[in-house]
């Protein structure tokens, strides 16, 4: 969801960095929260409040406060989170008879306000699976083996489309394939984590990427 669904990671990293500053008078850029981007807010959060030893810390006061600032960061006026093609492409994908699913550690208040926001429907997805009912996210492969369960669909027969390492080290675990993204990093970084094949964003994905696996 975060970097490939929605552009929110951004918007993500300002609101962490809001809840240091508003908590513990912790000023922290908000680059700082990129190494553990894609591993749920607890590690998001807490990552940064390691690297400083926080005195105080509290993970659930953090991620509750940083739940409200990003809620009021996206709903700005004009505030627009989806990347452009992202909602055609799923739609794409369904209309040409596949299933699809979010994956996402991120928390169920957190899916649910990006993909309205974003402008999707109940209707484009098959599952939608945040990181609220486990213990293990990614980069363990619970997440995404649950999404393709509740899609009927095998493990190998899923294609992930991911931006961060950790989302492309679950798929991986999960013995599904990987397309990259390079919203979050460069080519050059997300290669040293092996995706199956790169693309700049969503926006650049197609159909055939997906259903033509072999030629690529």
């Amino acid at each position: 969801m975060d970097g490939v669904l929605c552009a929110s990671e951004g918007l993500s990293r300002e609101a962490a960095a809001l809840v240091f500053k508003q908590l513990h008078q912790l000023e922290v850029a908000p680059e700082e929260f990129i190494p553990f981007g894609g591993q749920g807010e607890e590690r998001f959060l807490g990552g940064v409040a390691a690297k400083y030893s926080v005195a105080g810390y509290q993970p659930e006061a953090a991620k509750q406060q940083f739940f409200a600032n990003y809620l009021a960061s996206i709903a700005g006026p004009n505030v627009q989170i989806v990347y452009p093609g992202a909602v055609e492409l799923v739609r794409a994908c369904r209309a040409a008879g596949l299933k699809t699913a979010v994956g996402s550690s991120a928390e169920q208040v957190k899916v649910d306000a990006n993909l309205a926001a974003a402008g999707f429907a109940a209707a484009d997805f098959d599952a939608v699976v945040a990181a609220d009912d486990f213990e293990a996210i990614k980069p363990a492969p619970d997440i995404f083996l649950a999404a393709a369960r509740m899609m009927g669909v095998a493990a190998a027969d899923c294609v992930v489309v991911e931006d961060a390492p950790a989302g492309i080290q679950a798929a991986k675990a999960a013995g599904m394939r990987v397309i990259g993204v390079t919203t979050m990093l460069s080519a050059e970084e997300l290669a040293q984590h092996s995706p199956d094949l790169t693309r700049g964003a969503i926006t650049n994905i197609t159909v055939t990427d997906i259903t033509n696996w072999e030629t690529h």
